[in-house]
């Protein structure tokens, strides 16, 4: 027992100092996701249909991607919800995605909600055009 015990308070100690490291830095993996693109003035909506894929940055923002064109959504509450492998699950009166809507996240492993996100506006960001010349 007495040998034991100094070997689970280490695994204390380790575990502890993980849990307080720095997180990743998320605006950096938002940088990245979006190098070349462009803010525009930010929309309410935007069509679902047009919609190709999503992309959760942790705890930050949804990333939906339109080919030409990445909405950005940081929600306006609910964000430390949004977690890379969970699921979206949202649900619309109409074809369109709004600044009013929420998504709610469920655990894939469980199928379990684990927490609310309240949309913000989305920002437009368009591929930056280089000239032949440049």
């Amino acid at each position: 027992m007495r040998k034991l015990l100094p070997l689970l308070a280490g695994t204390l100690l380790l575990g502890t100092s993980a849990a307080l490291a720095d997180p990743p830095d998320r605006e950096a993996e938002l940088e990245r996701a979006l190098a070349g693109r462009v803010a525009e003035a930010p929309v309410a909506c935007i069509d679902l249909h047009r919609i190709r894929n999503t992309r959760i940055i942790n705890g930050t923002a949804i990333l939906y991607d339109a080919g030409s064109i990445v909405y950005v959504n940081r929600p306006d509450s609910g964000a430390e919800s949004l977690r890379r492998w969970d699921r979206m699950q949202t649900r619309t009166m109409m074809t369109r995605l709004c600044s009013i809507d929420t998504v709610e996240m469920f655990d894939t492993n469980v199928n379990t909600l684990k927490g609310i996100v309240f949309l913000g506006e989305f920002v437009p960001y368009r591929r930056v055009r280089t000239s032949a010349a440049d």
